[in-house]
């Protein structure tokens, strides 16, 4: 993350805040269950595995689309090469445009699967030779490495390199709390303020990112 330039690094916290809104607006649509945290949704599915119940599906049915999300972003990118990162987010700007005209005709099964696949197309965005160098939808890896570089700062070394992890956990929460405010007021149309802000991302990351 710190190799990343200023500006770069603001972006992928704007990604991840675009992250924290359509997981929330997923995660209250569903009543428990993640678009794009799939620790989350694999605990809800060893649970329900456990207590034979329906959230096991659920639960195996948004991972499996995230992970189809992640394959489906990360060929994207392999085959455009060039603007790669644009065209990611523009897929995913398309992906979750599907998802708001899911909404729209009353399709929520088919919005939480298409949220799903432009959340994991996401992650694409930042991989570099088969490695994701930032990952914008789970924030463990994050905390982790803000907590070692708050260790480092304490101990000598560069005292403000754990601010970059900060602001990309912050960008998710900000996100997040945009997410759970729009949706009692927009439903599943607020998904169309995240394809928005997708497209807006797309033209950033045009300038940006090769």
């Amino acid at each position: 993350m710190n190799r990343y330039d200023r500006r770069i690094r603001l972006l992928a916290a704007g990604l991840s805040a675009l992250a924290g809104f359509v997981d929330a607006v997923g995660f209250i649509s569903l009543g428990g269950f993640f678009v794009s945290f799939m620790s989350g949704n694999t605990t809800r599915l060893a649970v329900g595995v456990a207590q034979g119940t329906a959230a096991a599906g659920v639960a195996a049915a948004l991972i499996a689309g995230f992970v189809a999300g992640v394959v489906l972003g990360t060929l994207t990118g392999r085959i455009v090469q060039r603007r790669r990162a644009a065209t990611i987010l523009l897929l995913v700007g398309l992906l979750l445009a599907v998802a708001a005209l899911c909404g729209m005709k009353g399709w929520p099964a088919c919005a939480a699967m298409a949220m799903t696949l432009a959340m994991g197309a996401e992650n694409a965005v930042f991989e570099r030779e088969g490695e994701v160098h930032i990952g914008l939808t789970y924030m463990t890896g994050t905390l982790v490495k803000l907590g070692q570089h708050v260790t480092a700062a304490l101990l000598g070394g560069p005292p403000l390199a754990w601010l970059s992890y900060l602001l990309l956990w912050l960008g998710l929460a900000g996100g997040a709390i945009a997410g759970a405010l729009a949706f009692p007021v927009l439903g599943l149309a607020a998904l169309w303020i995240a394809a928005s802000a997708a497209a807006v991302f797309a033209v950033i990351a045009a300038r940006l990112l090769p």
